[in-house]
């Protein structure tokens, strides 16, 4: 660890090193500049700190701010070093700049050239206002993302999840289930004493003592309708349905229409179905 620190704070003290240099050797020349535009002494020695500088603090933003800002401040530091090379581009060019033997205002020989020179030297310094004090603002008001504390419980699952072989995970096969049609006996008439209203029922309680149960039904509580067996069923079924289309041979229609059970009447209506479908495939052959 602190090999690794040791590199790090080395290549800082490289690069820093490299930086000053590059600087010197610009600042000779952005100086130079300076001086035949009509700066004075001691502009023309601050003049390599507005540009230069301004390139550094926006390499420093950029390190700082993330997204719009973040393009915003690489592309002001990538201006300025487009404008710092061309002038010192233009200090290798002209050799009386070095003397400072250049008249005044001249930077070329051609005028349009020469224009456009000296516009980029005297707009540097006002450009350097404007970028600097925009790159401040935000970097003094930029306010880095939270990052998002670990979910300690999603991992601990995710561990257990893969800990997890898949011996430890049984696979039951499920059975096939066989349908079976079973006859349900037809429902008994309901006692209109059990239907009778709760008003009604709670004073005949009330009135009359309660009987033992002498465990026999008598002759009035029973149902007077005799129980069908499954051909009186099936028989009295293809009556009813005889005339009806395949659509309508349904279980609910067959059980109203018989008066028997839902489970007679699924019975009744696949017995149907499938008579039809046998007298259908006769026809056909």
């Amino acid at each position: 660890m602190n090999l690794h620190r040791k590199g790090r704070a080395a290549l800082v003290l490289a690069l820093v090193a490299v930086v000053a240099m590059a600087f010197r050797v610009s600042w000779n020349a952005l100086r130079d500049i300076a001086g035949a535009v009509g700066a004075d002494a001691t502009a023309a020695t601050l003049y390599p700190f507005v540009v230069d500088g301004l390139m550094a603090l926006a390499l420093v933003a950029a390190l700082v701010l993330d997204g719009r800002d973040r393009t915003f401040a690489l592309r002001v530091l990538g201006t300025y070093t487009l404008a710092s090379l061309a002038l010192n581009y233009v200090h290798g060019l002209v050799p009386e700049l070095h003397g400072r033997e250049v008249d005044w205002g001249r930077l070329a020989q051609w005028d349009p050239a020469n224009w456009a020179l000296v516009l980029l030297a005297t707009s540097l310094p006002v450009g350097s206002i404007y970028f600097g004090s925009d790159l401040v603002a935000k970097v003094l008001h930029h306010r880095p993302a939270p990052i998002p504390a670990p979910d300690t419980n999603r991992e601990e699952s995710a561990e257990s999840v893969r800990i997890r072989s898949t011996a430890d995970l049984p696979e039951s096969t499920p059975e096939a289930v066989t349908a079976t049609v079973e006859r349900v006996p037809d429902p008994t008439p309901v006692d209109p004493v059990a239907v009778a209203p709760i008003g009604r029922r709670a004073l005949a309680a009330e009135s009359a003592p309660p009987r033992r149960a002498t465990g026999r039904v008598p002759d009035a509580a029973k149902p007077t309708r005799p129980r069908r067996t499954e051909a009186q069923l099936l028989a009295e079924a293809r009556e009813v349905t005889a005339d009806w289309p395949d659509f309508r041979v349904t279980a609910e229609g067959i059980r109203r229409a018989v008066r028997t059970s839902p489970a007679n009447a699924r019975m009744l209506r696949d017995t149907l179905l499938a008579e039809r479908a046998a007298r259908a495939a006769e026809a056909v052959a």
